[in-house]
Formats: C-alpha cells, structure tokens, sequence
C-alpha cells in the first residue's frame, strides 16, 4: 500500500472534522491561558517584574522548540499497535494537565511575599507544561495524513473553532475571574478565591478527556515503512528552499502576534481600565468575532489563494495595531474605543491562526509529490524550533517595553507607556513580514489546481 493510498482511505465526514478537531478545545484553553494569561498572572496579579517573567515564557518557548521537534520525530520513526501518533498523546496528555494545574496554583506552595520562589516555581512548572505541550505537534501532524490538500483548511477551520472557542473561555475566566483573583490574592494572599481554584482544576482535566476521546474514536493510521532516516530527511527539508523561507516568515511575523495575543488583556485592565460588564462584552465579542473572520478567511484563501490572503492579513493588522496609541487620550467612556480594539484584534488574529497549519501542511505535499515519502512528523516539529526562538526574542522585545518604558497618566490611570508602544511596534515587524512574504515565499502550488 501506498503512501497515497493510506492517507485518503478515511471519507472526511462531517463527523470526522469534528472528532478530529475536538482535542484542539483543551489545549487552547491551556495555551489560552500561557499566551494570553500567563503574563498576567505572574506580573500584574502576582507582582514579579514583567521582564523576569517575560524571560521565563522565553525559556519555556526555547524547551518547546525542541521538545516538539523530537516528538514530531519519534512519532514518525516509531510504530506501534496504537498506531504512531496515539501512544504520545495517552502519556504527554495528563502530564500536560498536571502541569497547568501547578503553574496557575503558585501560591498553594509559594509565599505571597517570595517572588524569587514565584519566578523559579514558574521557571520549573513552564518548563514541564511546554516539554508536555509537545502532544499538539503529535495530533497535529494528522492533518496531512488524514486530509487532502482541499480539506484542510475546513480541517483547519473546525481546529481554530475549537481552539478559539477554548481561547475565548479563558478569555472570559481572565478578564472575569483573573482579573478578581488579582484583587482578592494581593488584599489577602492566604486565601486561593475557590472560584478560581475551581476554575483551573475543571480546566485541567479537560486536554486528558479530550485527548483520550480523540485516541479511542480516530482511525489508527495503518503501517508504511519510513526508508529515510531522521539526518537523511532534516538534510531534505533544509534543502527545500521554500519551506525555509517559509518557516522563516511565520517566525518573523510571531514577532508580533506573541505580543499581541499576551498584551490583550494588560491592555483591557491598565489602559482601557474596564469593568466587570466592560470585560463580559469583551469575551462575547471576541468569540464572535473569531467564528465569522474564521469563515471570511477561508472564504478569502478559497478565492485569491493563500499567499494574498496572508498579505491580506499583515496589512490588515498593520493597518491596525497603531491604534493603540489612541490609549493616550482620554475618553468620556473606553468602551467603544475598547469593542472596536477587540473586533480588531479578532479579525486580524483568526486569519493568522487560520493559515500557518495549511501551508506547512500543503508544503509537507508538495516534498512528498517530489520524493514519494510523507514526512509529517519532521516538517511539524522542524518549524517548532525558529518559531519559538523567535517567539522568545518576541517576548523579550514585549517585556522590555512594558519594565523599561516610562509611566505616563491618562485620567485617572497610570502605568508604563509600554502600553502603548506595542501596537506600532508590532505593526512595524508586520511591515517587515509582508515584505519577506511577498518577495520569497511560495504558498500555492500548481498540483494544487489540477488536482
């Protein structure tokens, strides 16, 4: 049997999309929560300095690298009776779980007062939860196994609808129930608030649910034999111009969108100073606001192709992001400034989040097309690395920003002007990415249209 012939032997169905899609629900909650939150958590509610606690994301997303590299690998280059992407996702999945648990549970353990103990405790915990978080980069190598290159990206939607539904419940418990968490920890740090305890140890045992529902109900893939080794096929990839060049793109670009996705909230709560019900509209917005820019997106690459829409998309967010610097004037109300920051963010964010899979995916494809053996694994978990040494350099730019700017006030509010610079800078790293796109990369193919 082929390679060919094994990867279309499942129908996508309906049903299919879904029970492929469900496990991305859990992590994103998780990873919600370490792009969005966790920043946060450490710096503002927990107060140790915003650049140690950048550092430390930084070093977490260093262990990433490799650790979803090496698993990418070894679930290729090893089968077993569950297949070979099941075993990894029955063993990393509870270790992910308990992770999270003891990362958003510092002061279980730690003093308040301690924050040299709440930066190593954080140091030790980010590392296990990302050397764990390598399960995602396990299931998500399935896409091209189990879907043609026309299935993706509704493969792809149902994923982000999943991860952003996940996204946008973290969202909520952020801005609801972090956010009192904050206020309640720092007037009396003795007491964990047992809506928030509650909170993360519901959220913890849902990746273990989901990932343990997605290995009993997908098809196990059949076995082929791998002939190349793991030096023969990182040297192969490395000589696919375009993936490079490619894999370099996405890390440039996540320059910025690892400032965004960190900075939302920071902005909501010391720039925009919203209320409780301010908050609520936010999260329902954001949700809404990602399922219909996730549809116009796919509608968008459907009709122009991938690479203009993911120009589209930087210029969209270049366009955008200065706006931030309209949090130095003061308004009667934030509120509609702070509904169209949220439509904003969500339309530029779901296009982002939307393509990256598809072109890894459709490059994976294309390499195969060419030398007749499917390499999902290395071609997943080689990107890893860039990516996250760039998303690490990108937190260091966002924790510099925010410790090393000036305060400046606005009404009532004060706090670091870092606030406000993100947007411009971001947008500029954009500039930089949509150029790079345009003049190096390839992103549609040719067997793309004839098959």
């Amino acid at each position: 049997m082929s390679q060919e012939e094994i990867r279309y032997w499942s129908k996508s169905t309906t049903k299919k999309f879904v029970i492929f899609g469900v496990p991305t629900l859990g992590t994103s909650i998780f990873m919600g929560f370490a792009d969005v939150s966790l920043f946060f958590l450490y710096a503002e509610a927990l107060l140790v300095a915003p650049f140690l606690v950048a550092v430390a994301q930084g070093l977490g997303k260093l262990t990433i690298a490799a650790s979803q590299f090496f698993f990418g690998w070894i679930s290729v280059a090893k089968y077993t009776k569950w297949g070979r992407r099941k075993p990894y996702l029955i063993i990393l999945g509870p270790i992910l779980s308990i992770s999270y648990i003891f990362l958003l549970l510092p002061t279980l353990i730690i003093d308040f007062n301690d924050k040299n103990a709440l930066l190593i405790w954080l140091i030790i915990w980010y590392q296990i939860f990302n050397l764990s978080y390598a399960v995602t980069t396990v299931y998500a190598c399935w896409l091209t196994e189990q879907f043609s290159f026309d299935d993706r990206p509704k493969a792809s939607q149902f994923t982000n609808t999943y991860n952003f539904i996940g996204i946008a419940i973290m969202t909520l418990f952020s801005m609801i129930i972090l956010t009192e968490f904050k206020t309640k920890i720092q007037a009396n740090p003795d007491i964990i608030p047992p809506e928030y305890l509650l909170s993360v140890l519901i959220f913890g045992i849902l990746p273990v649910i989901f990932y343990y529902l997605n290995t009993f109900l997908m098809d196990t893939e059949p076995h082929f034999k791998i002939e190349s080794s793991l030096f023969q096929n990182l040297k192969t990839i490395l000589k696919n111009k375009n993936f490079v060049l490619t894999t370099v793109m996405i890390g440039i670009a996540s320059l910025a969108w690892t400032q965004v996705g960190s900075l939302i909230i920071p902005f909501l709560e010391n720039v925009l100073v919203f209320e409780l019900i301010y908050y609520i509209l936010a999260a329902g917005l954001f949700i809404i606001g990602i399922l219909i820019f996730l549809y116009l997106w796919r509608r968008i690459v459907r009709r122009s192709g991938k690479k203009r829409s993911i120009l589209f998309i930087f210029l969209s967010a270049i366009i955008f992001l200065p706006f931030t610097l309209l949090g130095l004037i003061q308004w009667d109300s934030n509120l509609i400034y702070g509904i169209l920051f949220i439509i904003g963010i969500a339309g530029t964010i779901a296009g982002w989040y939307l393509l990256p899979p598809v072109f890894i995916s459709d490059i994976t494809e294309d390499d195969e097309k060419q030398t007749g053996e499917l390499k999902a694994g290395i071609y997943k978990g080689f990107p890893s690395i860039l990516l996250n040494i760039f998303q690490t350099v990108g937190l260091l730019i966002m924790g510099a920003t925010i410790d090393f700017s000036p305060d400046v006030t606005v009404g009532t509010s004060t706090f670091s002007l870092g606030y406000i610079l993100w947007g411009p800078i971001c947008s500029l790293i954009l500039v930089a990415a949509l150029l790079f796109t345009r003049k190096f990369v390839q992103l549609d193919f040719d067997w793309e249209k004839r098959e």
